[in-house]
């Protein structure tokens, strides 16, 4: 005979773990099941093990979705200002960084501790390394087949995230469990990631693999972010990229303004006045990386003359590479490297306000696995705890 619970969340990750534990806490009784072995293994590797858990300036404008309305609820009803909060009752140091991003200044563990507490405040009954056969609709709900037994629940969460960090234990089960009541999704590609680049340009900047510079990189529909752009051995990183990389279509061309915060011409001309003999890469050189400056020359982008020589048309040229260089990428990195997963659950099929499916009364779901994504900098990990915090508003409603 099957266990009998309230609700089954499906994923030890944030908005599992977030979701569960205010859940049992607000009276409902939550099974959490998750085939790792570790509950929050994606948290912990995050912000280079220091958890970048939210963002100051988190609101809709950030993410990304086929109905960019969506998150506006949830963001709304939970804000980063909430969860900052709770980070501070459990006496959790953290900083902000750059552009209003916070993170631990200890550990990512931190934050998972938080989380494991909060689940044990709400009798949280924890079921990892176990590896989910079936959900099937049952006289009572659904039931939740599993390789060492099956339970009954009033209600599913589906919190079992994307397709990214596969090495995490990332996979489409969230997905196929959706098509499998109905639930549209729609296609899904790797977001916050690198780009890779054809030869030759690649093997022509392979020597700035490392090299960071300050950027506004620009993809055609207008998106643009300013932040820095990272040279690799497989072509281009850093937050300018990741960011952009959400909006980018493959074939398309980026724009990378390599002097956003100088009016270039002006920096020339008055160089021309003052030092007439310098050569033009000695000039650049002093804001721009020297390796840089160089590989530029060697793409015959930098010409190899002194400013004196430099004629009008000439520097004009000049002036418009370095402010739009067009680089356009071979393709991304794809899933291995990706921060999240654009697309996922189709929202149309969601209420906004307790993410639960329209046509599936008890079926929730939340986080990365909904087609909800944000920028890169906190801003995900935000959704997953408004999102977990909407779901579990409502089964405790359900159970009360």
């Amino acid at each position: 005979m099957a266990e009998r619970v309230d609700a089954v969340v499906i994923g030890a990750g944030a908005a599992g773990l977030f979701c569960a534990a205010q859940a049992g806490q607000a009276g409902v009784k939550v099974v959490l099941v998750d085939n790792g072995k570790k509950p929050g293994r994606k948290i912990l590797m995050s912000g280079g093990g220091r958890c970048n858990f939210t963002n100051m300036y988190a609101d809709h404008t950030a993410y990304l979705s086929n109905n960019p309305h969506f998150c506006k609820s949830a963001l709304a009803r939970y804000t980063q200002w909430d969860f900052l909060d709770l980070v501070n009752r459990y006496g959790i140091a953290w900083h902000e960084k750059s552009l209003g991003q916070l993170f631990c200044d200890e550990s990512a563990q931190d934050i998972v501790d938080m989380l494991l507490s909060e689940c044990e405040k709400g009798s949280v009954d924890f079921r990892l390394r176990s590896e989910i056969l079936s959900v099937s609709k049952s006289e009572r709900g659904f039931l939740v087949q599993m390789a060492n037994g099956e339970i009954e629940a009033d209600s599913v969460v589906v919190a079992t995230g994307g397709l990214s960090m596969p090495g995490l234990g990332a996979s489409p089960f969230g997905y196929r469990l959706a098509e499998s009541f109905g639930i549209p999704v729609l296609p899904t590609r790797a977001g916050l990631v690198p780009f890779t680049l054809h030869k030759p340009l690649l093997t022509q900047l392979e020597t700035l693999a490392g090299v960071s510079v300050p950027v506004v990189v620009t993809v055609p529909d207008g998106t643009s972010f300013k932040e820095s752009l990272l040279f690799t051995h497989r072509g281009l990183s850093g937050p300018a990229i990741l960011q952009v990389s959400s909006y980018w279509q493959g074939g398309e061309t980026v724009s990378i303004n390599l002097l956003p915060d100088l009016d270039v011409d002006d920096f020339f001309q008055r160089s021309r006045e003052e030092h007439p003999n310098q050569s033009v890469k000695n000039t650049l050189a002093r804001c721009l990386p020297k390796r840089l400056v160089e590989c530029l020359q060697a793409l015959d982008i930098v010409p190899d003359v002194a400013l004196n020589q430099l004629s009008a048309v000439r520097r004009q040229a000049l002036v418009e590479t370095l402010t739009d260089w067009r680089i356009q990428p071979n393709g991304t990195e794809g899933y291995r490297t990706a921060e999240v997963t654009l697309g996922g659950v189709d929202t149309d099929a969601l209420s906004s306000k307790t993410m639960e499916a329209t046509k599936v009364p008890g079926l929730y779901f939340i986080g990365e696995v909904v087609d909800v994504t944000g920028w890169l900098g906190g801003y995900n990990f935000q959704w997953a705890w408004s999102s977990a915090w909407a779901c579990a508003q409502s089964l405790a409603q359900k159970s009360g």
